[in-house]
């Protein structure tokens, strides 16, 4: 893109997308003049628009009663085309959004456990590499903490300086019921606090009786995979009647090591975990209302790109939802509590130190949504919410190890505080079958936080010395806008242009952590590239001005065919990025630092303006479907992206391009498949991280299944060919590739990837009574 037309580009859409918070920012500014003192805490493609909701009972009827008569099970319909349904969604789908159903999750549970893998099923998704269970999920270019996650409305903070319990990590994929993820320009009622996009995921939807008999369902299902030598159960049961439902859903999975294509064992890629809840839900008179408690347990998760592995995470939550529809619309209410204890050190024997690092964080949180009917044609949303968030991170002295970690606590994070309070409105109008708009605005005003600090010993009191002399809160007023229209001439075609802004203040460890010593820095990071990063308390928050347009043509039933294309650009102001950190007399910020490209590297979190664009495309088409062969499915997706700073340098975990194509099969009893996924080279790789270049690839995997009345068996085989190759987003292999070091025992060398799983054999059973 040239400098000239992106400049104009760039000026075009930084007035287009700040034009929509203008109206908001007046009342917004005279509430946070209110508050004399911050608070404290924080904060298979499915490639339709099509939402899946359960039948809820209606007490009477409501603007626009439909005549259909009452279905079973759950009702289907397409948010993009159909007018204004009769009981009111809350969350508007955008015709680039994609929602993965159940049954997406439980395929791909067939060859791993890992929850963010599923987002790879969408044009555009990514994943970073981490944990076998706990990767980091990236839309169109941006992951980790731009990409918000909820679960079941739940929002989960970062409990650790490497991220290593994402929110994904909390639901294995057999408990997804469904996972809707919200590319480029989103609704502002969909969330704040992201520019990247939002992944929404439900759990365990409520099942009642359709008469007076007790309902009982339960499922279980074990797998076992050849390569790791994993295996696994997942269950869920439920007991109802025609007003309560009782369901439990959960599971527990462990892994060994895995083996690449060449038959290398990949170390430290060894995990085990388990996850449980149960939900109680209750339905009255058009009103439902859920209580659902549960936890997790993670004994231990080896991080190959990282210098810590997990050792031990514990969490807990409650989360209560009430959802009630009425006869002027629908209104929607939540609130959670989530505690999680966490703490890293080394697995033996691929890692073999002492260092305990502990993380104690709350998330705290309510939101409330209300859908208006305000006429035939017009309906409003309006929402208010809150996230809170505490976190402490310490790591206790380690005997005999003089200076560098003892006599004291090291005290990384003391008393942060993070919390949003976030309001939106928004107007959705369907003018004629052709057009409809949608218009919103969103405020969020972020208090942020933290106490006073030290080191291990006299060598990090200078560090904490300047931290702590410096005035560290700081109040963030954020303003989103976004702006939809859709276009569709007939039954086979839809359009739509989308704009947006959308802001995103910095986390705690962003702005906290305060370090500048060697050993300290390797600790904070979750981009698994080695390096090493300290905080900045005078960060900007992100604001990221995006621009999409969406074209989809289908059969006009929607069953044959169909294929969309997204296109999209965002310029981002203050895009969180790093810089090489320099301190005069420093070891570690010198100035060979500032200069080196084939090693390792300190890095400063740093604002600088950003753009991306990239383009998304995935199709169906319905090859064949009768009774003698079945039905045969022929689908594809293809993704590229291209992000760079303004200054010339490559933003880093930028995927390169990408595609997908397949095959899906289905006679009587029997669902097979065939799958070809296709990465391209990575060359565009960020300077100043010293991010390391990789090679193009392409894998083969196969499945088939059958199933006899109530039991199923899957079978499948990933990487057929056995096929070795480097992960593009894997970050750096800091395990498998050392050299010994001056002082003593090895230190990793810089330059290998991390090689990707080999050859893997796979199989399921599940039983349904």
């Amino acid at each position: 893109m040239s400098s000239v037309l992106s400049a104009g580009l760039r000026r075009s859409l930084l007035l287009s997308t700040s034009l929509l918070s203008l109206p908001l920012a007046a009342v917004a500014f005279s509430a946070a003049s209110l508050s004399s003192a911050p608070a404290s805490a924080q904060t298979a493609s499915n490639l339709s628009t099509i939402v899946v909701e359960p039948t809820r009972p209606r007490a009477k009827p409501r603007v626009r009663a439909t005549t259909s008569s009452p279905q079973r099970g759950p009702v289907i319909r397409d948010a993009a085309v159909s007018p204004p349904p009769s009981a009111p969604s809350s969350a508007p789908i955008s015709a680039s959004a994609t929602t993965l159903p159940g049954s997406a999750a439980v395929a791909r549970s067939l060859g791993t456990s890992d929850s963010a893998s599923l987002i790879t099923d969408i044009p555009g998704g990514a994943v970073w590499g981490a944990g076998g269970v706990s990767s980091l999920p990236a839309l169109n270019g941006v992951g980790a903490d731009r990409v918000q996650v909820a679960i079941n409305s739940m929002l989960i903070s970062p409990a650790c300086p490497n991220e290593m319990n994402p929110p994904l990590s909390f639901v294995n994929p057999q408990m997804i019921a469904s996972m809707r993820a919200y590319l480029g320009v989103a609704p502002v009622s969909v969330g704040g606090d992201y520019i990247g996009g939002k992944i929404d995921v439900t759990t365990a939807p409520p099942q009642f009786a359709t008469g007076p008999s007790l309902l009982t369902t339960t499922t279980v299902s074990g797998f076992y995979r050849s390569n790791g030598n994993a295996y696994g159960v997942d269950a869920r049961a439920t007991i109802a009647n025609q007003d309560t439902s009782v369901t439990y859903t959960g599971g527990w999975a462990r892994s060994g090591n895995y083996k690449a294509g060449n038959g290398m064992t990949v170390k430290s890629t060894l995990w085990e975990v388990q996850n449980h809840a149960v939900s109680i839900s209750r339905q009255s008179a058009g009103n439902l209302f859920t209580l659902q408690v549960g936890g997790q347990f993670i004994p231990y998760q080896g991080y190959v790109n990282q210098y810590m592995d997990m050792v031990e995470n514990r969490s807990m939550f409650v989360n209560g939802r009430y959802d009630g529809v009425f006869d002027w619309g629908k209104l929607e209410t939540s609130a959670f509590y989530h505690r999680i204890r966490h703490t890293m050190g080394f697995i033996a024997p691929d890692k073999v130190s002492n260092m305990p690092m502990d993380t104690r964080g709350t998330d705290l949180g309510y939101n409330i949504k209300a859908s208006v009917i305000a006429s035939d044609h017009d309906l409003i949303r309006i929402g208010n919410e809150t996230h809170a968030y505490r976190l402490d991170d310490w790591w206790d002295p380690v005997p005999g190890s003089g200076m560098m970690m003892s006599p004291n606590t090291f005290i990384n994070i003391n008393d942060g505080r993070r919390t949003r309070l976030g309001t939106f409105v928004e107007w959705e109008r369907h003018w004629n079958r052709e057009w409809t708009t949608l218009f919103g605005l969103r405020n969020d005003v972020v208090w942020m936080g933290t106490g006073n600090v030290q080191g291990y010993s006299s060598m990090y009191a200078a560090d904490a010395a300047r931290f702590n002399g410096r005035d560290r809160d700081r109040t963030d007023v954020n303003f989103d806008g976004s702006a939809l229209i859709r276009y569709e001439p007939n039954a086979i075609s839809q359009f739509e242009l989308g704009f947006a802004r959308k802001t995103r203040s910095p986390n705690l460890y962003e702005r906290y952590t305060w370090s500048n010593t060697a050993m300290a820095m390797k600790m904070i990071g979750w981009f698994g590239d080695g390096n090493g990063y300290v905080g900045n308390v005078d960060l900007n928050p992100e604001k990221a001005h995006t621009v999409s347009f969406t074209a989809a043509w289908h059969d006009p039933a929607q069953k044959l065919w169909e294929v969309r294309v997204t296109p999209y650009y965002s310029y981002v102001q203050d895009y969180i990025d790093v810089n090489r950190c320099f301190v005069a007399g420093s070891s570690t910020c010198n100035a060979a630092n500032l200069t080196k490209t084939n090693a390792f590297v300190f890095l400063q979190f740093a604002n600088h303006d950003a753009e991306l664009y990239g383009v998304n495309l995935d199709g169906r088409l319905t090859a064949w479907d009768n009774s003698a062969y079945g039905r045969g499915v022929l689908r594809g997706q293809f993704a590229y992206v291209h992000g760079q700073r303004t200054d010339g340098i490559n933003l880093y975990h930028v995927m390169p391009v990408n595609a997908k194509l397949g095959l899906d099969h289905e006679l009587g009893g029997w669902v097979n498949g065939i799958e070809l996924q296709l990465v391209g080279a990575k060359t565009q790789v960020s300077q100043v991280h010293n991010e390391t270049k990789t090679s193009a690839y392409a894998l083969l995997n196969l499945r088939t299944g059958y199933r006899w009345e109530n039991v199923r068996l899957d079978v499948g085989v990933d990487n057929v060919f056995d096929k070795f190759y480097y992960l593009p987003l894997g970050g750096a292999d800091l395990v498998d590739f050392r050299a010994a070091s001056m002082m003593g025992g090895s230190s990793p060398i810089w330059g290998y990837g991390v090689p990707g799983i080999g050859r893997s054999f796979n199989t399921r059973l599940t039983v349904s009574f």
